[in-house]
């Protein structure tokens, strides 16, 4: 197995620290954006960790939808199209 690593620069963000991990690195370990992942200290060692994703229900996915943020809606419009007309 082929091991991938990077040697990067902690900055700070906010009150905070950050780190910005390569996409080679990221695709490795199973990680993606807006995933949750444990950060633990493990002798001296921090290791982040991918929290398994859920599965959502589609109630948890309309709940989630930000008009601002994805577009308002898909198609908007008072005509008929296509197939739909019955």
């Amino acid at each position: 197995m082929t091991q991938v690593e990077a040697v990067l620069d902690l900055k700070q963000w906010g009150n905070n620290l950050g780190v910005r991990l390569p996409v080679n690195v990221a695709r490795a370990a199973h990680l993606h954006v807006d995933q949750r992942v444990q950060v633990a200290v493990e002798g001296g060692r921090v290791v982040i960790t991918p929290i398994k994703d859920s599965q959502l229900t589609l109630e948890q996915r309309l709940a989630m939808f930000d008009p601002g943020r994805h577009g308002s809606e898909v198609m908007v419009t008072d005509e008929l199209l296509g197939a739909e007309k019955w």
